[in-house]
């Protein structure tokens, strides 16, 4: 089995964490303290995004945390507003503005948003903000397969990551395989699952919590580490930050990956990226 410790190998011959601290609905005002929170404990792949609204107190609280800027894996995201390649300049100097950092070690477009059509421009702009030292590497986040063969064809370049929707009730292996042919990191948003129902409260994953002495949401966690995805989880709460990222002195068994993997639903909690809709 792979060192989950170990980082992921982008296909730009570059690495990032395999976990990592979500900050979606953490308050500007709260960032900076959680942010610290979870480089304290060990983490080095912060994830925000311009739409977050935190990207100030995030910036806070990785410049002041005494935890090297080149130690930290920092990735932010450019908002649908921002497509073309003018727009996504610009959205992207003010991020590292108001991140107080002269790079990004990661940079997704947010959304396809397919019916402005401009997310190859907007990408394309995104490698040339690459080439001048700007980004590290180039992502996107909630894309198909159909937007990322486009992406290809306008640039002859795979992204390096793909941020989705995932988790036990939604877990894509068919987009994982695909992604994996073709040198894409899968990133998983959302990754406990909890919009609608609780994966938490599922008896695979309390069963296999009770086997390992862990909490169900350890038990999550480790399932995405195990099935080659990056994770992200979120919490404002310093015990719970520390809970999630004490994932590595256990594994799952085959009985269990497979249990967990059965509780697919088929069904996404978040937004369509084909219609932008529920």
């Amino acid at each position: 089995m792979t060192d989950l410790r170990e980082p992921v190998e982008l296909n730009d011959g570059r690495t990032m964490p395999r976990i990592g601290y979500g900050t979606y609905k953490v308050g500007d005002d709260e960032a900076q303290e959680a942010v610290e929170a979870a480089l304290a404990t060990g983490y080095r792949l912060i994830d925000t995004a311009e739409m977050y609204g935190n990207e100030v107190g995030v910036g806070r609280a990785v410049n002041g945390s005494g935890v090297p800027r080149e130690d930290v894996h920092l990735t932010t995201k450019v908002w649908n507003d921002h497509h073309g390649a003018a727009k996504a300049r610009a959205a992207l100097e003010a991020s590292l503005e108001r991140l107080g950092t002269d790079y990004l070690d990661l940079y997704l477009i947010h959304w396809p948003s397919p019916k402005q059509g401009l997310y190859v421009e907007t990408f394309a702009a995104l490698l040339e903000a690459k080439d001048e030292g700007l980004i590290r590497s180039v992502g996107v986040s909630n894309f198909l397969p159909e937007h990322l063969e486009q992406v290809h064809e306008g640039t002859g370049v795979w992204p390096s990551v793909n941020q989705v929707e995932l988790h036990p009730y939604f877990n894509q292996p068919e987009l994982r395989a695909w992604h994996a042919e073709r040198g894409i990191a899968t990133e998983s948003w959302g990754p406990l699952g909890q919009r609608t129902g609780s994966v938490l409260a599922e008896d695979a994953v309390t069963a296999a919590a009770e086997a390992h002495g862990k909490s169900p949401g350890q038990v999550v966690i480790r399932w995405h580490l195990q099935n080659g995805c990056i994770v992200i989880p979120k919490s404002s709460k310093p015990k719970r930050i520390a809970e999630n990222f004490d994932v590595f002195d256990f594994a799952l068994g085959e009985d269990e990956m497979a249990a967990i993997d059965a509780l697919e639903t088929g069904e996404r909690q978040g937004i369509d990226p084909a219609s932008g809709e529920r």
